[in-house]
């Protein structure tokens, strides 16, 4: 099963966020930690091994107004989607919202579904975007430059355009088995000249830089016909 999606909801309503973190839970799709504060979402960000999706952040925090939190968020070089969900519902506070540096804005009271739909329509658009990173195993991916970090060996791993469009395409596919025809497809297009080989001999290459043990691989699985990335796999490469 791929890596759940991390979202930290930053709201001081107590009810509110339980609910909310239920809700984005229940899908199976997210993953949640939450914060009653700015300081206390400062607190969570500041953690290495921790990086999240989405925030969906309030304007009312009892330390902070969300806009300033979300001002020094860009400041800091936080790029991740911020959907803020509030109660000052003018115009004015939409646009200082956005202005800010939210990508989406929420009026409560708010029906949970839509909230979701917002959360996935922001997150496809990030993962197409230049700032977009993906935790893979030990790796912070970055498809925008071609390359996986490897933050606890301060290592780099540099990846070829098609090694990266393959990871891309299994990460994006959520650790379900992806037909080789189809990698084949959207890697390379239609073409008489790509083969299996073509597409196996990439597969081991690309182990040989991502794997522990590349005789025993643990990320980047082959099943009958297919090949899966288990991106919460936690192994030291």
């Amino acid at each position: 099963m791929s890596a759940l999606r991390r979202i930290l909801i930053v709201e001081d309503d107590a009810d509110l966020r339980a609910t909310m973190a239920e809700q984005i839970l229940s899908g199976g799709e997210f993953s949640t930690d939450e914060a009653e504060s700015a300081a206390a979402a400062e607190a969570l960000l500041a953690n290495d091994n921790t990086r999240y999706d989405a925030i969906l952040l309030d304007i009312g925090l009892p330390d902070s107004d969300g806009r300033d939190f979300c001002l020094k968020l860009r400041r800091d070089g936080r790029q991740m989607p911020v959907i803020m969900v509030t109660g000052a519902d003018a115009e004015g506070d939409v646009v200082r919202g956005l202005d800010a540096g939210a990508n989406d804005y929420l009026a409560k009271p708010f029906r949970l579904p839509e909230l979701l739909a917002r959360v996935r329509a922001q997150l496809r658009t990030f993962d197409n975007s230049d700032s977009a990173a993906f935790l893979i195993g030990p790796y912070v991916f970055r498809p925008s430059v071609r390359l996986l970090q490897e933050p606890a060996r301060n290592r780099k791993v540099r990846l070829t355009d098609k090694e990266c469009a393959i990871l891309r395409f299994l990460y994006r596919a959520g650790g379900k088995p992806v037909p080789r025809q189809t990698l084949l497809h959207e890697v390379w297009g239609y073409s008489s000249g790509v083969t299996t080989h073509t597409l196996e001999t990439h597969m081991y290459r690309l182990r040989q830089k991502i794997e522990a043990d590349p005789t025993q691989p643990r990320l980047l699985l082959t099943e009958p016909g297919c090949y899966r990335l288990e991106a919460s796999t936690h192994t030291a490469a």
